[in-house]
C-alpha cells in the first residue's frame, strides 16, 4: 500500500553529504601530524593535533556545503576564502616559519579561492530562483 501524498519520502543516506567533508578532514589531520612530527617518533600530541583540526575543517566544510547557499553570492565566496586561507595558513605556520609569512601566504590563498569561488558561484546560480526571488521582494 502506497504513503499518504503528505507524508515525507524517507531518505537513504549517501556519501555525498559527507564523504567529501570525512575524507578532506582525514587528509589535513593526516598532513598536520605530519607537518608537526618532522620524521620522529609519534606521540600523543601530534595524534591529538591530527585528530583536532581535521575535525574542526571536516565540520567547516560540511557546514558549508550544507548551510552555504543560504548565503549570499559574496558572504558565501568569502566563507570559502576564509576557510581555505585559514586552513592552508595554518598547515604553514606548523613548520615554524615567520608569522608574517603564514599570513601573507593565507592572506593570497584566502583571495584567490573567494575570487575563484565568486565567479563559480556567479556562473552556476540559477537564475529562475534568482528571478522568483526579486519577483517575490517586489511584492
Amino acid at each position: 500500500m502506497a504513503a499518504h501524498a503528505a507524508m515525507p519520502a524517507r531518505r537513504h543516506p549517501s556519501t555525498h553529504g559527507w564523504g567529501l567533508p570525512l575524507t578532506l578532514g582525514f587528509a589535513y589531520g593526516f598532513w598536520a601530524a605530519a607537518i608537526v612530527r618532522e620524521g620522529g617518533i609519534i606521540d600523543w600530541g601530534e595524534v591529538v593535533l591530527g585528530i583536532v583540526s581535521g575535525a574542526v575543517l571536516a565540520g567547516a566544510v560540511y557546514a558549508m556545503r550544507r548551510w552555504g547557499h543560504v548565503l549570499p553570492r559574496e558572504v558565501h565566496a568569502a566563507a570559502w576564502g576564509v576557510l581555505a586561507g585559514c586552513a592552508v595558513g595554518f598547515l604553514f605556520s606548523l613548520s615554524n616559519p615567520s608569522v608574517l609569512s603564514a599570513t601573507v601566504l593565507g592572506l593570497i590563498i584566502g583571495a584567490g579561492t573567494t575570487i575563484a569561488a565568486f565567479y563559480w558561484l556567479y556562473t552556476h546560480e540559477d537564475v529562475k530562483a534568482v528571478e522568483r526571488a526579486v519577483a517575490r521582494r517586489r511584492r
